[in-house]
């Protein structure tokens, strides 16, 4: 990548380079022009030279005296410190100031001889191979009459010339330097001018970049900057305004998606998560970080799960669908999926809507197992009643012994069927006064409830021969309904009883555990495998039906049992092996 200058260092060496390129050429159009001066005005003073001996020369043409025009030239040489020659239109040397005439070359054939034989003024510079320099001849005709009668050759060394054209250029490469200088002075100046402001801005922008849109640009002097800075303040804070309306909805959204406790994930066309809440980061046990830009498959083990959302993404119209995963026990989630758009109305995902339903489908199985089974144990008397009845009305049974049989299997029948609807009632109530909060909360010695209860049941363990043993500490005081715990233990006593074998012993305990008071009830009897202990205090739920109706229950009794203990706030709770007895427990929470 090329890297990057500063706009100071743009603008100040071009600045430069032009005031350097526009000082070279005025010195050397100087240069040249004043060299040029000094070669004229030096022409023009050998010409003048020149006219001084013209008419002397003259004068010894005719007749021609060569001795007297060679000592003019001489001695007017010596002189003035010029080099004077007389060539004849031939080329033969009359006279020079340096020079036997005899002894020189034909000159015939010079520059600016050639020029003056044709009636005009000659000039030129060249090396002189007599006098080993270079010098500057000028040349002009003596004329008599239209007729060149003989040249005047006048000439200076080209080197003095040329010193004092050096020292002019010397001068004038010096002032360049000085101008070049204030130049790069005045170029540094005017390209800070320039560029400061735009770095100001530039640091300003780096503050919007870093996020830090409260910052605001000072307005440069000039209109066109200023219009710049007042459009960056501007451009800022409605950025600032909008970046706080996005972030002030991705709040409320995050906050709303956090506290739904349906499981929310978004999910892209190439089955990546893009977002998920909490609810389901928790339902797949893990959290919501760790989730996205992760596909599907790195979350959702499920692959009935999977199938599902790669449905949605193939799908047009919202689904929904229940399943059922296995994460340490069994689950059934409610799933909805619909398509995820994005502002052209085109598909980019899908939105997967997780709840967890296991609970209401639970209930919902208990609701019907409820009613079938309450349909159940009012029908099976009430038939039995029905066909007694008949058969009395019919007149069937004419033995006073059998028709009193008949009616204690009656009475039996109704019986039980006024407990079912009494423990019925008493659910119902128990319910009632939880919603209303009207338990009736008091201060109670817990060895005066137990003992209460277990006089209750004392007659039926007599009747096995079981004991009851009572382990409970006599000062302990807890704050419950006496009526209703009295209640509860009785009904766990009266099943530790049916349950238990003749000659067993039921161990009750009541203690104090850290803050709650805890009620046990331990008995020696066949026990319950541990597949029936999750719904054991479902209404109407029996381990062996046949057994519990044999027994006179009414299936209600441990529903009781969990609907006192949650009044109070607490909990009941079994432990228990089959063929080992089992242990029920009251937990009732003391502030």
């Amino acid at each position: 990548m090329k890297k990057r200058k500063r706009l100071l260092w743009r603008l100040f060496p071009s600045y430069l380079l032009i005031t350097l390129i526009s000082l070279l050429a005025v010195s050397w159009y100087a240069s040249d022009a004043m060299r040029h001066f000094f070669l004229e005005q030096t022409a023009t003073d050998l010409k003048a030279r020149a006219a001084l001996l013209e008419k002397q020369i003259t004068s010894y043409l005719a007749p021609l005296d060569v001795k007297s025009i060679d000592a003019i030239c001489k001695k007017a040489g010596r002189l003035s410190e010029t080099r004077i020659t007389v060539i004849l239109p031939d080329g033969k040397v009359l006279g020079d100031s340096r020079e036997t005439p005899g002894l020189m070359d034909n000159h015939a054939n010079r520059p600016e001889i050639m020029t003056a034989l044709a009636g005009q003024a000659g000039q030129s510079m060249r090396f002189s191979n007599t006098l080993m320099q270079r010098m500057l001849y000028v040349a002009v005709p003596i004329m008599d009459q239209q007729k060149v009668l003989a040249v005047l050759r006048t000439a200076l060394p080209a080197t003095a010339v040329e010193a004092e054209i050096r020292s002019i250029q010397l001068k004038i490469a010096l002032g360049g330097c000085i101008i070049a200088l204030l130049a790069a002075g005045i170029s540094w100046f005017i390209s800070r001018r320039i560029s400061q402001p735009i770095e100001h801005m530039k640091k300003s922008a780096e503050h919007f970049a870093a996020g830090d849109l409260s910052h605001r640009l000072t307005p440069p002097e000039t209109e066109e900057m200023g219009g710049l800075a007042d459009a960056m303040n501007q451009m800022a804070a409605q950025l600032n305004d909008r970046i706080e309306t996005i972030i002030r909805q991705r709040n409320q959204l995050e906050t709303v998606l956090a506290s739904m406790l349906e499981g929310v994930i978004a999910i892209d066309t190439e089955e990546r998560i893009v977002s998920i809440n909490q609810a389901a980061a928790r339902l797949f046990e893990n959290e919501p970080v760790n989730c996205l830009g992760k596909s599907i498959q790195e979350i959702i083990r499920s692959p009935a799960l999977q199938q599902f959302i790669r449905n949605a993404l193939i799908g047009k119209n919202p689904s929904e669908e229940d399943i059922t995963v296995f994460q340490n026990e069994e689950r059934v989630i409610a799933v909805k999926g619909s398509p995820l758009l994005d502002a052209n109305q085109q598909q980019m995902g899908t939105l997967v809507v997780f709840h967890d339903v296991t609970q209401l489908r639970r209930l919902e199985n208990m609701r019907r197992d409820f009613v079938a089974n309450v349909s159940h144990e009012i029908k099976t008397p009430l038939t039995a009643i029905k066909g007694f009845v008949e058969t009395l009305q019919q007149g069937n049974v004419e033995k006073a012994q059998e028709k009193e049989r008949f009616l204690n299997i009656i009475q039996r029948h109704v019986d039980r069927l006024n407990a079912i609807i009494e423990d019925l009632l008493a659910l119902s109530r128990i319910e009632q006064e939880d919603e209303s909060k009207e338990i009736q909360f008091e201060p109670v010695k817990m060895t005066d409830v137990v003992q209460a209860a277990i006089q209750l049941c004392r007659s039926k363990a007599q009747e096995k021969n079981i004991h009851i043993d009572l382990d409970c500490d006599k000062d302990a005081i807890a704050m419950f309904d006496p009526t209703l715990i009295e209640q509860a233990v009785v009904n766990l006593l009266d099943n530790a009883i049916k349950f238990s074998e003749p000659e067993s012993t039921i161990q009750v305990t009541s203690h104090r555990d850290e803050d709650q008071m805890v009620i046990g009830v331990q008995d020696q009897g066949i026990g319950i495998a541990q597949k029936h202990l999750p719904r054991l205090f479902e209404r109407f739920y029996r381990v062996d039906k046949a057994r519990s109706r044999s027994m006179g229950g009414t299936g209600l009794g441990l529903a009781i049992v969990k609907h006192i203990a949650q009044a109070h706030g607490g909990h009941v709770a079994v432990d228990s092996k089959l063929g080992e007895g089992s242990r029920f427990s009251i937990h009732l929470p003391q502030k």
